[in-house]
Formats: C-alpha cells, structure tokens, sequence
C-alpha cells in the first residue's frame, strides 16, 4: 500500500482520506513527506504539503522544515520557504545552515543570509563547518570584503579557520573579491590541503588573470580531478592563450580525464580563436557519444567553432538540429553567415528568429549590420538597425 502512495502526485494524495489515515497511524509518515517534496512541481503542491504540515507540527521539525524549506528554494518559491522559517521556534544550527544556503545563492537574498548568520551568533548557537562556507557564499554574491574579514576572524576565534572546508570557502571568498595575495597567504598556512582546496587557489589565480601563478600550482598539485584541469583550461582561453589552453586539453586526454561541460566550453572557445577544426570535430563526437547534443551553451560553442574554423555549413548543421534555441544561439548563427559573407542569409535568419519571437539584443543587431556591410546591403541593415532601435526607444519611454 505504501509503495503505491509513494507513485502518485501530492495533489491526489491529499484528497485521499485512506492516505490521511496511513499517516496519523504509522510511521511512515517521513517517507512519505520526502516522496512528496521529491514530487513537488509546482507553488500548488508547496502549500499543500505545508498545510499539511502545520497541524500536525511537522513546520516545527527542524529536519522536515529544512527540506521543505530546499524544495521551495529549488521550485523559486524562496519567499515561502522563509515565510515558513519565520514561524519555527528555536530554529538548530542545521535549519540555519539550510536557510543560509539557500538565501546565499541570489544577490537580492543574500544580505539575508548575512543578517541570519548574525543572528546565529547572537542567539548563542555554534557555527559549524557548513554555516562559514554558506555564509562565504553570501559575502561573494555581494562582494562585500570586509565582512568576509569579519567572518574569517570569527572562523579563527571558533578554532574552524583550519578546517579544510572552511579554508577553500576562505579561499574562494578572498580571491572572488579580488585579494588574491590574502587568498594565497592563507592557502600556504594550511596544514592539510585537499583537492578541492588546490582547485580553489588555481581557480583564484585564474580569475584574476594570473594563469602562471595558476599554472605553477596546477604542476605541483600531489592529485588533480576534471575541475583542476577546467580551472586552467579556462583561465588560459580568457586571457587568449588560446595554444596554452588547447595543450592542457590534450594532455587531459592522454591522462584520460573525463572532461566536463565547462572543460569543453573553453576549448571549444580556444579552438574557435585559433581554427582549430581537427580539436573542434573531436569535441564534438564526444559531446555526441555522450548525449550532451542538446545541452545549448555546448551548441552555442559548437556553431562559433565551426564557423570561425571556415565549416560554415556545419554551423549551419548544428544549428538546425538544435530543438530548443535562445538568443545567443541566433545571434552565433547569424554573426557565423556575417563572417562568411552571407549577408542574405544572415538576414533570413534574422527573419526567422523575429518569427519565433525570439527577442533581439545589442549582439544580434550589431551583427546584422556586419552582415549587411559584408553584402553591401547597407541600406537594409541600417533599416532593420533603426526599427529595432526606436522600438526599444518607445519602451522605454513607456
């Protein structure tokens, strides 16, 4: 019987008197409740299951509140999971850490993931390994140093700043702000450093840039995973070491690391800057081999790549077998027929992407007009230039 509640929707469940019965009479009623937040699609469903809650004070469990405080925040319902927050007495260390996660993640919460980290100190509780590293999070998304400071000396003062997972948030904190020398000072104290904590201080140093420093490490780090290798492949594409990066990709393959989604972004990225077609074409059987063909920002890259590379017609392929299409993939197809010459074309695409009520941006607009310009259609592209510009100047002026 219980299996067969566990396969249907909350809604249905709820109207089903012998479902009500099972749980005021068992004690199944956990398993039920974890089902039914794995269910939950929908703003409906959340408040089902917290009137349901409520009068059985389930919203004043720590752990049932916690979890349904993550769907809400996965479904977009934040509001809710902390409206729900509000009225729980007492609140445990590991329902503030939960909250704190969850409001770190937007930069219009995260001043609220801050104050609560506040109140955790002011009502006597103990921050544990987990509330410094959501609290980090909070300072990064507001890039507000000098409470990062403060929490680091509180991190010291608890006897935690040694933790290794409390030292990579640090790590994280310091160099996202910008104080890479601070980011580095306390890597090197570091008694015991995992491979997450080297993957922090590589992924620092290429942010900022420096992809030697970042390099360096990267050499000397005693156990490497795919994020290690991502981390410099990346930060060699940004500052257009584009040779560099394609070199670390290659020996990533002979060490036969597994590469992930943001690994082959940037070699794609290198590959389109260089032609580098013969790389390119590999990436892409292996995007298809492991049924990544409809992941967007992989096709994005996959239409620059072979466009820039002189494969316009495969571009064109990729393209056309993509489903689902956002602007960016629009703007790279028709920036790909600009840089070929096929300013008709692009301009056909143009229509096309207007058809589906895909909206325009700045990028899309400039490359019509280099379309346009490459034809000689420079009267054309001028007038789909100015309609597009007084459309957005009449919204906003109203």
């Amino acid at each position: 019987m219980l299996r067969t509640f566990l396969s249907r929707s909350p809604h249905s469940l709820f109207k089903d008197t012998r479902y009500h019965h099972l749980v005021s009479t068992t004690s199944t009623a956990t398993d039920l409740f974890v089902s039914f937040l794995n269910q939950c699609s929908n703003a409906k469903h959340l408040y089902q299951i917290h009137g349901f809650m409520v009068p059985r004070g389930l919203d004043q469990d720590n752990l049932f509140l916690s979890r349904f405080i993550d769907a809400c925040s996965a479904l977009g319902f934040l509001d809710h999971g902390y409206s729900a927050f509000t009225q729980k007495t007492h609140p445990n260390i590991y329902l503030y850490n939960t909250m704190i996660k969850v409001l770190s993640r937007q930069p219009h919460s995260a001043n609220v993931a801050i104050i609560l980290y506040n109140k955790v100190r002011a009502t006597g509780l103990r921050s544990d390994t987990y509330t410094f590293p959501f609290a980090l999070k909070a300072v990064v998304c507001l890039s507000v140093i000098e409470v990062g400071r403060e929490i680091h000396g509180q991190a010291i003062r608890t006897g935690l700043d040694g933790d290794v997972h409390v030292g990579t948030a640090l790590v994280q904190m310091y160099s996202l702000c910008g104080c890479i020398s601070d980011a580095r000072k306390l890597f090197d104290r570091m008694c015991f450093r995992d491979v997450a904590f080297w993957n922090a201080m590589v992924a620092g140093y290429a942010k900022v840039g420096d992809v030697d420093s970042a390099r360096d490490l990267f050499e000397r780090m005693p156990e490497k995973n795919v994020i290690s290798w991502t981390a410099v492949i990346t930060g060699y594409t940004q500052m257009n070491q584009s040779t560099e990066a394609i070199v670390i990709f290659r020996r990533m393959q002979l060490e036969k690391v597994e590469p992930d989604e943001v690994a082959m972004l940037a070699a794609l990225s290198a590959c389109a800057q260089l032609g580098a077609l013969e790389l390119g074409e590999w990436i892409h059987d292996y995007i298809h081999i492991h049924g990544l063909h409809k992941t967007i920002p992989l096709c994005n890259a996959l239409i620059d790549m072979y466009a820039k590379s002189g494969n316009i017609i495969k571009a064109v392929d990729v393209f056309e077998n993509l489903k689902h299409k956002n602007v960016i993939t629009w703007t790279t197809m028709i920036a790909g027929l600009a840089l070929h010459g096929l300013g008709r074309e692009a301009l056909e695409m143009f229509t096309r992407m207007e058809n589906g009520r895909i909206k325009p941006n700045d990028i899309t607009l400039i490359a019509i007009l280099s379309a346009c310009s490459h034809a000689g259609l420079v009267e054309i592209g001028s007038l789909v230039f100015q309609q597009h510009v007084f459309k957005i100047w009449d919204q906003t002026k109203d």
